[in-house]
């Protein structure tokens, strides 16, 4: 029934299920003996995050955030709201923040310095999908799974005014589906 809004499929199921063992895999080396906190950024996160943390090998300590900019848009308005704040001090640790996109990045920076702010040693980014051409600040993602145009993509988390985030893939939303209203 979802797919008849799909103009074409970017990231399939089984290609991010191999992003998932590959960034779980540099993950796992690069923390192995830090305990980090895997935090993650509602609602979007979700998906992601829920197969990437099963193909981390070393202890992690998960914890969310609500954040949004997108208020029900297609585009970020600029207007970063935390909705729900971290309840795990980061002061003496490792953070991974994880995403499901990284598009104009004003989100994901506003969240980085913030906790940044509060202590953390060190703040990196995963995320399943950047979109560069879409960045308006400095930002590049430590861990990345694919490079995308700059197309709306729902699925696997992203959402259109909170539908098609269960799709088991990503792809791009017809226009018309969003341009009439």
């Amino acid at each position: 029934m979802l797919d008849k809004d799909i103009e074409k499929i970017l990231v399939s199921a089984e290609e991010i299920d191999e992003i998932a063992k590959r960034l779980g895999k540099i993950i796992t080396e690069e923390y192995k003996d830090k305990f980090p906190i895997v935090i993650g950024l509602l609602k979007g996160c979700v998906p992601f995050m829920g197969k990437l943390i099963t193909e981390i090998d070393c202890h992690i300590e998960l914890g969310f955030m609500d954040v949004s900019s997108y208020h029900g848009g297609i585009q970020s308005s600029g207007d970063i709201k935390i909705k729900k704040d971290l309840n795990i001090p980061v002061k003496g640790r490792h953070v991974i923040i994880t995403e499901d996109i990284v598009d104009t990045g004003r989100t994901i920076k506003v969240i980085m310095d913030l906790l940044k702010y509060r202590g953390a040693i060190s703040v990196s980014v995963v995320t399943l999908l950047d979109k560069p051409e879409g960045r308006v600040v400095v930002l590049d993602p430590e861990y990345i799974g694919v490079t995308i145009p700059k197309e709306f993509v729902v699925g696997y988390g992203l959402d259109y005014e909170e539908k098609y985030r269960n799709l088991p893939y990503v792809g791009v939303l017809k226009p018309e589906v969003y341009s009439t209203k």
